[in-house]
């Protein structure tokens, strides 16, 4: 039989190394938590064969231009591409986020769905998922003019465009990452409205007159009223378990979807819950970096 005795100088400076260990991480944690909330942004180097620029986008949709445009980062190698998916109608662009993610070396997208602020063509739910499709199968043909790495492309869609990220990466299989931020569940918002009569007797608030969009309420929200289903996410848990994705909101309204896709056997979903407002005003900072920390993993 084998005794095994412990000196008490070497049970000394092992609880030394077990003490040096917890203070150790008890301070990592806390700079980690302190970095969550700071970003530094630093200039760009110059690159005179490949500087980093902007590029402006004529994106091509089912015949309909999408007026757009590319932050690029900087060198000539393939990089890294992530679309910024706007809301409803689409105030916040989250641009802040587009120009530190430049900065690390990830192309951005950005463009206006068809009928929105511009673009060519007539707005609806569907023909934003359409768009969506579009414009990454676009990038995807001109990948060599902008440096795109068609095997690293992210989406992330804000509001409405949460929505339009976890319909369009359904269709991309090509994709496996998306964030969605603050998703607009667009069913529950209409679950209660059963008729066209309903709709225009009870219209949302401010959604009424969004005069940067090109057709009527009627002729958006109406599609919603007549297939509820389409327009669920919880029904399309099993495709989006097959993806990497995180769930940012300010309220717990989309729980029931991420149980949906939680439940489905290899699902990969984060959800997160932060005490904010709808647009992040106060969250910007902690936003870019947990945007950037999806990323990089």
């Amino acid at each position: 039989m084998l005794n095994i005795a412990i000196q008490p100088r070497n049970f000394k400076s092992m609880k030394f190394q077990i003490l040096f260990i917890l203070a150790f991480f008890t301070l990592f944690t806390a700079r980690a938590q302190t970095i969550a909330d700071s970003i530094v942004l630093r200039d760009i180097p110059i690159n005179r064969s490949a500087p980093a620029k902007m590029v402006e986008l004529n994106i091509p949709s089912e015949g309909y231009k999408l007026q757009g445009l590319m932050y690029q980062a900087s060198g000539s190698g393939l990089h890294p591409t992530i679309f910024l998916l706007h809301g409803f109608p689409g105030n916040e662009r989250n641009l802040d986020l587009a120009q530190v993610l430049r900065a690390n070396g990830w192309n951005v997208v950005y463009f206006n769905y068809r009928g929105a602020w511009g673009s060519q063509g007539q707005f609806s739910f569907k023909n934003c998922v359409a768009d969506v499709v579009n414009a990454v199968h676009y990038i995807e043909r001109e990948s060599v003019k902008y440096n795109v790495d068609t095997n690293n492309i992210v989406l992330f869609g804000h509001s409405m465009g949460g929505w339009v990220t976890l319909k369009s990466i359904q269709l991309l299989p090509e994709i496996k990452k998306a964030f969605a931020l603050s998703t607009w569940d667009i069913a529950a918002s209409f679950k209660q409205i059963k008729s066209e009569n309903d709709l225009l007797a009870h219209p949302l608030k401010d959604f009424k007159d969004v005069f940067v969009l090109n057709t009527t309420y009627k002729n958006i929200f109406m599609p919603v009223v007549s297939n509820l289903t389409y327009y669920d996410l919880s029904q399309d848990a099993k495709q989006l378990a097959r993806k990497s994705i995180v769930v940012l909101d300010e309220h717990n309204k989309n729980e029931h979807i991420v149980k949906a896709i939680k439940k489905e056997n290899g699902s990969n979903v984060l959800y997160l819950i932060w005490d904010t407002d709808h647009p992040f005003t106060n969250k910007r900072a902690s936003l870019i970096n947990t945007v950037l920390k999806f990323l990089n993993n």
